[in-house]
C-alpha cells in the first residue's frame, strides 16, 4: 500500500503568498488544509489543487475569532500527517496610533498573535514526536522598523505585531533545536498580492516581488537553515549582526547597578 501523502495547513490560502504556498506544497507532494474566511475563494483554490494532484480540504474560518482559531486548532491536534504549517493569515492595519481604530487593532493582535501562536502550540507537539515538520509563520520586514524614522506607513501596531512573530519564532526555534522539526519567521518586503490593494494601492517607493518568489525563497531559507528570512536581504550577516547587538544589550545589562548616567538627576 502506498504511503500517505503528507499533510500542510495553510491560513490566508485564498490569494497571495497563501495561495501560491499551497499551489508549490501540492506540486510537492503535499495534500492541503486551506483555511481563510472566503470559502467561495477557496472553493476555487481547491479545485486548481486538485488538477495539481492533492487533495484539498475547506476550512472557512475567521482566525481573527476565538471560535475560528479553536476550529483550526481542533483540526490539526493529533493530526499524523501534518507536515507543514503555513500562518499567513493577516491584514494591514496602518495610520497614526492616535488614530487607529482600536477594534480593527484588537482584531489584527488576535490574527498574527494569537491564532499564530495557538495553530504553532497545536501543530508543534506531533511533529517533535515525529521528528519531522516545518512551520512558517508570515512576518514582515516591517518588523525590523521600530528605529526608523519614516513618514509612511504609520505602522506601530503591524510592525509591533510582525516583530512578536520574530521573536516568538526565534525562541521556539532555540525551545526545539535538534528535534527535526524546522522554524521560520518569514519576512518578505511589498509582496504583488491582494494585501496592498486593500489599503489602496502598493506604495510606489517600494519594489515588490511576485509571490512565488517569496515561496521560493522561504523553501530555500529552511533548507539553509534560516530562522528569520528576509528573501530581499542580500547580506545575510546583517541579521547575525542584528542577533548580536541584541545579546549584547542583554548581557551588559544583567549586572545589580544602573548605567553612571542615571547616577544624578537632571536639574529643572
Amino acid at each position: 500500500m502506498a504511503a500517505a501523502r503528507p499533510l500542510a495547513l495553510v491560513t490566508g490560502a485564498s490569494s497571495g503568498i497563501g495561495r501560491a504556498y499551497a499551489e508549490r506544497l501540492a506540486a510537492d507532494g503535499h495534500d492541503l488544509i486551506l483555511v481563510a474566511r472566503r470559502r467561495d475563494r477557496l472553493e476555487e483554490a481547491a479545485a486548481l489543487l486538485d488538477r495539481l494532484g492533492g487533495a484539498a480540504e475547506i476550512l472557512a474560518a475567521d482566525l481573527s475569532e476565538p471560535a475560528g482559531i479553536a476550529a483550526v486548532e481542533q483540526r490539526i491536534a493529533g493530526e499524523d500527517r501534518l507536515d507543514f504549517l503555513l500562518n499567513n493569515a493577516g491584514f494591514g492595519n496602518y495610520g497614526p496610533f492616535v488614530e487607529t481604530d482600536m477594534a480593527r487593532a484588537d482584531r489584527q493582535i488576535d490574527l498574527h498573535l494569537k491564532a499564530t501562536m495557538h495553530l504553532c502550540r497545536a501543530a508543534l507537539p506531533g511533529m517533535v514526536a515525529r521528528g519531522r515538520g516545518s512551520i512558517v509563520n508570515v512576518a514582515s520586514t516591517l518588523a525590523f522598523t521600530a528605529p526608523v524614522r519614516m513618514e509612511r506607513p504609520k505602522r506601530a501596531t503591524y510592525a509591533a505585531s510582525k516583530a512578536f512573530i520574530n521573536a516568538f519564532t526565534q525562541i521556539v526555534a532555540n525551545e526545539i533545536e535538534g528535534s527535526g522539526v524546522r522554524v521560520q519567521s518569514l519576512c518578505p518586503g511589498v509582496v504583488r498580492t491582494e494585501f496592498h490593494d486593500n489599503l489602496g494601492g502598493r506604495p510606489p517607493q517600494f519594489p515588490a516581488l511576485d509571490p512565488g518568489v517569496v515561496v521560493d525563497a522561504s523553501l530555500a531559507g529552511l533548507a539553509l537553515g534560516e530562522v528569520l528570512c528576509v528573501p530581499q536581504l542580500a547580506d545575510a550577516g546583517s541579521l547575525a549582526r542584528v542577533s548580536e547587538a541584541l545579546t549584547s544589550v542583554w548581557n551588559e545589562s544583567r549586572t545589580d547597578h544602573v548605567a553612571p548616567r542615571y547616577w544624578s538627576r537632571p536639574s529643572g
